[in-house]
């Protein structure tokens, strides 16, 4: 990653000082590296549009295109809430809120056409959306492919940084961002294992045209994730066996008399094996680094106990 990355959250359209301040107390988001790095936690497929007249109960989240066709205010008091009845051609679907009525209201108006996105809804055998989101057909913009979903907080969605939100940031940020993707993998590694490019998966990461994308995307950010940390222990083992030096045993034969001359059993050529390379590691004066593995019955306590 290149410096770009380092730049503070406050400079990246549409966030401010204020909005950054939320970011960085609610889910450490200081700079664009930060942000790059929260990771959707679910997507959905938004490249295609369902019917009313096709909807079941076991559906989950849907996409219609349709219009408007009567809006009022329904109930009193805490139940006090805004139905529409939306149309497709196909059907009817109340869409239904019981918070923001007053800011939805300048929207959802009779006659209007409009794209519809939410959770589908049973209540006593009839399917409605509560608080979908809604834009204009005219302007809206179908993202093509999966859309991802974003953690966010109470406080954060208060002030519209709510999944939604964060995506927007996110849009942003990938419309800059690309240039300053750098590799970080080598070459041989990327063809040995058959891996795409960082610039690849971090776009596709939260904004895959398709689930091959997106799996692909992933398997390299896992793949290289895993990569340094290994390298990292590998760092540590070969510094530590540099500057650390272990406790030396002198060389004795107390070892082999003890299991020729008073075990009553003799020890398999295998457990004579991990003892001589477990003896040679302890009188070598490095550090020792080492499991004892074997199947249940192989003798491995005896092997540790001498």
């Amino acid at each position: 990653m290149s410096n770009f990355f380092e730049t503070k959250i406050e400079f990246l359209k549409g966030v401010g000082p204020q909005k950054a301040a939320l970011l960085q107390t609610e889910l450490k988001i200081f700079t664009y590296g930060d942000l790059v790095q929260i990771y959707p936690y679910r997507y959905i497929d938004r490249s295609t549009f369902q019917q009313i007249s096709h909807l079941s109960p076991d559906d989950t989240f849907i996409q219609l295109k349709g219009r408007v066709i009567s809006v009022g205010l329904a109930g009193e008091g805490r139940g006090k809430r805004l139905v529409a009845i939306f149309s497709d051609g196909t059907g009817n679907i109340e869409l239904v809120w019981f918070q923001g009525i007053k800011f939805v209201s300048a929207t959802v108006i009779k006659g209007a056409d409009l794209i519809v996105f939410g959770k589908l809804n049973t209540y006593n055998g009839k399917l409605s959306i509560p608080h979908p989101e809604v834009e204009q057909t005219a302007a809206a913009t179908v993202i093509k492919g999966l859309q991802p979903l974003y953690s966010s907080t109470e406080k954060l969605r208060n002030n519209y940084l709510d999944s939604k939100g964060i995506m927007k940031l996110q849009q942003r940020l990938h419309e800059v961002m690309a240039p300053n993707i750098n590799e970080t993998l080598p070459d041989y590694l990327m063809e040995k294992f058959h891996l795409v490019s960082k610039k690849f998966a971090m776009l596709n990461i939260h904004f895959p045209e398709s689930q091959k994308h997106l799996d692909q995307a992933r398997r390299r950010l896992k793949f290289e994730e895993l990569f340094y940390v290994q390298l990292k222990l590998l760092q540590q083992r070969s510094s530590r066996k540099a500057e650390y030096k272990g406790h030396v045993l002198k060389k004795t034969l107390l070892l082999t008399e003890f299991y020729k001359n008073h075990l009553p059993f003799d020890l398999t050529e295998a457990q004579k094996k991990v003892i001589k390379e477990i003896y040679t590691d302890i009188i070598s004066g490095k550090q020792m680094n080492r499991l004892l593995q074997g199947d249940v019955g192989s003798g491995k306590t005896i092997v540790a106990f001498i």
